[in-house]
């Protein structure tokens, strides 16, 4: 347990009995900061070195982009929290082989973008920026939080022929009942920080909470689904993707993999092989669409 856990437990909780919505304001400034910055490893760095960097303004903080390739049939990579893109090096290497152009990014507070905390809505607006510049996505691969926030921008715009998720949350509640659990938080306290992001993150979008699980809705996204989670992740439980392969139905198909963990799942051969197969595949007609396992 970190040392200020206590002492910010005991804070809020106090404050949420008084004034709940500033206690809740609190909450979330906590709740949408990362736990540092994932460092670039050697490899990565020379891999960027190849890319042809952007940089888009969200929120006013500065994001980095990266992109490879001609730019025909475009492959958005979104990392997960506390991560950052270059982490999906294998995955570049991969499609780049196969004549697709990948394209990744920096979340706000991660890597080499400016800022010290994002949220869900700041990644579905670079994603939107994205598509923009690139158009349709050929797929789009997504590791963590990023497949929560992935399938929130797919749902909303912005088109793929395919979804790969890897170590994937399905519901973004089940992230606000962690950071309560974790914290030791009253519920009038995450009552204030829930009251606090409809009010400023999401004014006027109704039924937002809803919206915001990725098991929401799951026919807005016409395309295939293939997820891969890891038996031993330690950060997400296999519960996650299960309920997003349930949501999605016949056109999805889940990977359960074993001693790979909620990391390494990134950089595996086999799972890199298995998604880029799956990206380059021929297109399946409905009834050629893979069953949920």
């Amino acid at each position: 347990m970190h040392p200020l856990v206590p002492l910010l437990r005991t804070s809020l909780n106090a404050a949420a009995r008084l004034t709940p919505g500033l206690a809740g304001r609190a909450a979330f400034h906590l709740f949408v900061r990362p736990q540092g910055r994932a460092r670039l490893r050697p490899e990565e760095e020379r891999l960027l070195a190849e890319a042809r960097p952007g940089r888009l303004a969200v929120q006013g903080k500065g994001v980095v982009t990266y992109a490879w390739g001609d730019g025909s049939r475009p492959v958005l990579l979104v990392h997960g929290w506390s991560s950052r893109g270059s982490r999906f090096a294998a995955f570049v290497r991969a499609l780049r082989e196969q004549g697709y152009s990948p394209v990744l990014f920096d979340g706000p507070g991660h890597g080499a973008s400016e800022g010290r905390a994002t949220n869900i809505r700041e990644y579905r607006e670079i994603i939107r920026h994205l598509h923009a510049e690139h158009g349709d996505f050929e797929a789009v691969i997504a590791h963590s939080f990023g497949v929560l926030a992935a399938l929130f921008a797919l749902r909303d715009g912005v088109r793929t022929e395919r979804f790969v998720g890897l170590g994937g949350v399905g519901r973004f509640d089940w992230l606000v009942e962690g950071f309560r659990t974790g914290l030791g938080l009253d519920e009038r306290v995450i009552d204030g920080m829930r009251r606090h992001v409809e009010a400023t993150l999401f004014p006027g979008e109704p039924d937002i909470w809803r919206r915001l699980s990725a098991t929401h809705a799951p026919e807005e996204l016409a395309a295939p689904v293939l997820l891969f989670h890891d038996a031993q992740d330690d950060m997400v439980p296999p519960a996650q993707s299960r309920a997003l392969a349930r949501a999605h139905g016949s056109r999805a198909r889940l990977v359960v993999t074993g001693g790979l963990g909620h990391r390494r799942i990134l950089a595996d051969p086999e799972v890199v092989a298995e998604a880029v197969r799956f990206v380059t595949a021929p297109a399946l007609s409905p009834s050629e669409a893979p069953a949920a396992g």
